[in-house]
């Protein structure tokens, strides 16, 4: 397996890895009209061109002989969310917005040599913190953020179809 950055012309591929893996992060109930909602909404293959393009965000692959198996996606710059910027108050910082294996590869250490990249790549743009958000009742992501060194600092909330659920805010310092 190798990680390197995402290319520009990948957005097709970079949006395939999502649709198999959103309905991962989501919370008990989750409908699959609401995961493939989000997911065309907000994580198609023109929107992640313009991560692609966007110099405040790093988008990292993992592949394997297979494919793409997991991605990662860091986006520098003060926290837009109003609860985040009151609890990370570390500047400059980065957010972990996405960070994706497929279910296959879980356990396998796929998503640690992927984070491990990717706090190595956050680390040269020179953040004191990486923050992120991950739904209350994930317990695999927050073990696995826990592990990493992600420490629970507080609640934001997030928009999933017509209803908010509730994230917790971790936060890493570099």
């Amino acid at each position: 397996m190798i990680v390197r950055r995402a290319e520009a012309g990948e957005g097709q591929l970079m949006h395939e890895l999502p649709a198999a893996t959103f309905g991962l992060a989501c919370p008990p109930g989750t409908t699959g009209f609401e995961i493939a909602n989000h997911v065309a909404m907000h994580l198609s293959a023109e929107i992640f061109e313009g991560y692609l393009s966007d110099p405040d965000r790093e988008i990292l692959v993992a592949l394997s002989a297979t494919g793409f198996v997991g991605y990662t996606m860091l986006v520098f710059g003060d926290p837009e969310d109003a609860d985040v910027a009151a609890i990370v108050t570390a500047r400059p910082t980065a957010e972990l917005s996405k960070c994706y294996v497929l279910a296959d590869e879980h356990g396998g250490g796929v998503a640690s040599e992927l984070m491990m990249a990717t706090i190595a790549v956050a680390r040269l743009r020179g953040p004191a913190t990486i923050w992120l958000g991950v739904n209350d009742k994930n317990d695999r992501a927050n073990r696995f953020y826990g592990k990493h060194g992600f420490e629970h600092v507080g609640f934001k909330r997030f928009a999933l179809g017509d209803r908010f659920e509730d994230d917790f805010v971790r936060e890493l310092t570099l």
